[in-house]
């Protein structure tokens, strides 16, 4: 398939005001899309669905917290009333934590599993109707914790295993329905989501504990996403680090732990020390 193909196609993209998602919107609206992006902060919305427009693309911001059904509902609705149709939906929206279970209220592991998990599956459960009418795409923005767990990030990666176990089932349920399902997994990615990870008591981090100089950039990930989107793919691991993690833990799991618990050891403020 070709990017031309996408052209004048409506594709919703869950927490686009920055990061990843703000990427995605960028470069699939660069091939002609419709980009319908939703955000929880109506200043940061406004302010990137203008920097879009600059850039020629043709976007929709629609005010909506990925946790609330009814925000997601709403969203596919408004989609529907101004464009008519649903061609693919990027599961975005997320969040992090960082901080060791023991200590960790049980209050921020709900929140993240409601942004990252159950905003999945309320956004998937109401395009899939019009997704499978367009024969389109859905897509999960997943994680290498999608496959193995990360010590001080039990809820994110509950959330990314639980993800996974969803369009796993969900792929194999539409799989003779022309609907495309995509998993995309990127590794460490210089983003502001560890910026704004939350920690033990739900308050903000307000400082990544990882250098992000030498990280895949979100442009780059967003890149991938689109290819991938276009070539059918099923899944897509990103960064050698990432597919080597994959690849370690399926074969050497207990080595993983060993090498995960060094790794998440030398990380700046590590609970470890």
């Amino acid at each position: 398939m070709k990017q031309e193909t996408l052209k004048d196609k409506v594709v919703i993209i869950t927490g686009a005001t920055s990061g990843i998602g703000e990427a995605c919107a960028k470069v699939f609206g660069k091939t002609g899309a419709i980009v319908v992006i939703t955000g929880r902060n109506p200043e940061k919305l406004k302010f990137t669905s203008e920097q879009l427009l600059k850039q020629g693309v043709k976007v929709t911001p629609i005010h909506a917290d990925a946790s609330s059904e009814a925000d997601t509902k709403r969203m596919v609705e408004l989609t529907l009333e101004k464009h008519g149709r649903i061609d693919i939906l990027i599961n975005n929206a997320g969040i992090t934590m960082r901080a060791l279970f023991q200590d960790l209220d049980l209050e921020v592991f709900k929140k993240v599993m409601d942004t990252n998990f159950w905003g999945t599956v309320y956004a998937t459960k109401h395009a899939l109707p019009e997704i499978l009418k367009t024969k389109g795409t859905i897509i999960g923005i997943s994680s290498i914790n999608g496959f193995r767990g990360t010590p001080a990030r039990t809820a994110y990666t509950a959330s990314k295993f639980a993800i996974n176990g969803f369009f796993d089932a969900l792929r194999t349920e539409v799989m003779n329905q022309g609907v495309h399902v995509l998993v995309a997994s990127p590794g460490f990615t210089a983003s502001n989501i560890r910026n704004s990870a939350l920690t033990a008591n739900g308050s903000t981090q307000g400082q990544s504990p990882r250098d992000e100089s030498k990280m895949m950039t979100s442009e780059e990930v967003a890149k991938e996403i689109l290819n991938a989107t276009l070539k059918h793919k099923r899944d897509l691991i990103l960064t050698t680090q990432g597919k080597m993690a994959v690849f370690v833990n399926k074969w050497f799991p207990g080595l993983m732990d060993t090498i995960v618990y060094n790794q998440m050891a030398k990380e700046k403020d590590s609970p470890f020390h």
